[in-house]
């Protein structure tokens, strides 16, 4: 019996590379700014047969703000790989970090992109980028409350207020970053979370050469 992972079937592996090329349309471009021009040009499918795929512009865009994430949720997953407590934490802020020069959606975190561009414009994708934001928030109170189970950190740490000082700490330095076109922003930001991360352990450790200033 072979063991090779069936192939997707024609119409499905067409639907993934619409969704592969149109990803970084949006994200660079955002819904209004992307035309269906840009869209057949980047997929090299013609108007036509993206419709034959997706009902309609908007349909495309909240599939491939949801593509993006998938990205983003699986690169999270590998960094905690084999790692427990505040490690996985530290992870996620150092991957976000090497991320900023590097995206894996081209134009940066689509979260920060396209919850500045639909909050009053597009509902369907606000919605989309306000769920994003929610999973990234439980994540990060499911690995503080595993560090409290571990003993790790204090029972009192709120895990409210520790995801909203990282997220908001990131998505901030990413967005003074692109603005200056200058990586420290980044850096200071890494930098900084992870010192607070250590600084919850009632064990801190010596940290050497995690992220630059």
């Amino acid at each position: 019996m072979s063991t090779t992972a069936p192939r997707l079937r024609k119409g499905e592996a067409t639907r993934r590379l619409i969704l592969e090329r149109a990803a970084p349309v949006f994200n660079q471009r955002g819904y209004a700014g992307a035309s269906m021009s840009e869209l057949v040009e980047a997929t090299g499918i013609e108007k036509g047969g993206i419709y034959n795929h997706f009902g309609s512009k908007e349909d495309l865009a909240v599939e491939a703000f949801d593509y993006s994430i998938s990205l983003i949720v699986d690169g999270y997953a590998a960094v905690q790989e084999g790692k427990v407590g505040l490690d996985r934490l530290e992870a996620i802020i150092e991957i976000f970090g090497n991320w900023s020069g590097h995206p894996l959606v081209a134009g940066g975190c689509p979260i920060m992109n396209t919850a500045i561009e639909a909050d009053d414009t597009n509902p369907a994708l606000a919605a989309r980028a306000r769920a994003a934001m929610d999973s990234w928030h439980r994540l990060i109170g499911s690995i503080l409350k595993d560090a409290k189970a571990r003993g790790e950190v204090d029972g009192d740490v709120d895990p409210y207020e520790l995801a909203t000082l990282v997220t908001s700490t990131l998505e901030g330095s990413l967005m003074l970053t692109r603005l200056f076109d200058d990586p420290a922003y980044k850096h200071r930001a890494v930098a900084s979370l992870l010192e607070h991360v250590e600084s919850l352990r009632k064990s801190p450790r010596q940290r050497k050469g995690r992220a630059n200033r």
